[in-house]
């Protein structure tokens, strides 16, 4: 069955899925601006259609059990719109196409905004390439930081952000990162916790109302 199949056959169980499928909440940003939840995959789906995905890390995690040894493979996948929303999910099954799936539902589910702009003083064009200010994400032992770059930098990233900040659709950035960085999914999570602060934290525009 095809994604618009399974879009007109879905019946939402939550307050935001009912808003969106009646046609009352038309945009993803109507979401986030009120808070609102995102539990059911559809609701990505319908009002960010064009999500590109990109697998981060395959892991085959092995456990011990009362029949024996059992294997199953952990993925990462991260999504993203290139134009200011990304999401970064986990999924585990014994089959690999399972759990990248698993993942992507997740991805999906944990989709947040990411706020661009010109925060270097070396920039003044005022468009939204780069980021508007500093942040710092942690995961693990990992510390990832971003700093806004002029227009021109390109992405001063590992592999692994310079792949996050492009589902993202920033441009420009300086990145430096401390810890044991060679942990893949770590790492990710660490650049996406910096990257969910340039929305939660406020600018002195923003307290005005």
């Amino acid at each position: 069955m095809s994604l618009a199949e399974n879009l007109e056959e879905w019946t939402p169980r939550t307050k935001t899925g009912k808003l969106v499928k009646e046609g009352k909440i038309t945009s993803i940003n109507q979401i986030f601006e009120n808070s609102l939840p995102i539990k059911e995959v559809e609701i990505v789906d319908l009002l960010l259609p064009n999500l590109k995905s990109e697998i981060i890390a395959v892991n085959l995690v092995q456990r011990q059990t009362d029949a024996g040894e059992t294997s199953r493979f952990k993925v990462m996948v991260a999504v993203g719109n290139g134009n200011g929303y990304i999401g970064i999910g986990v999924g585990k099954s014994k089959q690999i196409h399972f759990a990248i799936e698993k993942a992507t539902i997740d991805a999906k589910l944990n989709i947040i905004p990411v706020r661009r702009g010109c925060g270097s003083w070396e920039c003044i064009c005022k468009t939204p390439h780069s980021i508007p200010f500093k942040v710092v994400g942690k995961a693990g032992s990992i510390r990832t930081t971003l700093l806004p770059a002029p227009k021109g930098t390109g992405l001063v990233a590992s592999e692994v952000v310079k792949t996050l900040l492009n589902l993202a659709g920033i441009e420009d950035v300086y990145s430096y990162a401390r810890g044991e960085t060679r942990t893949t999914m770590n790492f990710a999570l660490s650049t996406f916790e910096a990257l969910k602060k340039t929305y939660s934290l406020k600018l002195p525009k923003d307290w005005v109302r």
